[in-house]
């Protein structure tokens, strides 16, 4: 592996993982905004409140969710192969359809609470599984 790969492979897979200053207490606010924002933005798609009246959850939701990823992703981008990462990118996936799937975007955005409620609270050993590495990574918690 040449030098420019190396420092690559080191500022996005660092060993030991880097650490984000007051990283729980980011996550509990940006976990707290977010989910009041994505419930407001299911509840107006669930009742049909105007477009309008939803661009400032919309907006509040996809803020706070980029800094979920931010907070996640900051020790190390590992957590993007994690079962964790893959719980964020499936629901990523899902509302990225919901322009071609209008009609059925509350069943899409239920399917997303689904995987968030269950990516949420499954056990380590499958929120810490790697897809790359066949295992868990302990060593990645932070």
């Amino acid at each position: 592996m040449g030098p420019f790969k190396q420092r690559l492979a080191h500022w996005l897979f660092p060993d030991p993982v880097r650490e984000l200053p007051y990283a729980r207490a980011w996550n509990i606010a940006s976990r707290t905004a977010h989910l009041a924002a994505t419930g407001l933005l299911l509840g107006g798609h669930a009742y049909n409140v105007a477009a309008d009246r939803l661009l400032l959850p919309l907006y509040l939701s996809i803020l706070t969710g980029a800094a979920l990823i931010f907070i996640e992703a900051y020790p190390s981008l590992r957590w993007l192969y994690q079962g964790r990462g893959v719980m964020v990118l499936a629901k990523l996936a899902l509302l990225l359809i919901i322009p071609w799937l209008w009609p059925h975007r509350l069943i899409v955005l239920l399917a997303v609470l689904l995987i968030a409620s269950v990516g949420s609270h499954m056990p380590s050993r499958f929120r810490y599984y790697s897809l790359v590495h066949g295992r868990v990574l302990n060593g990645n918690k932070k």
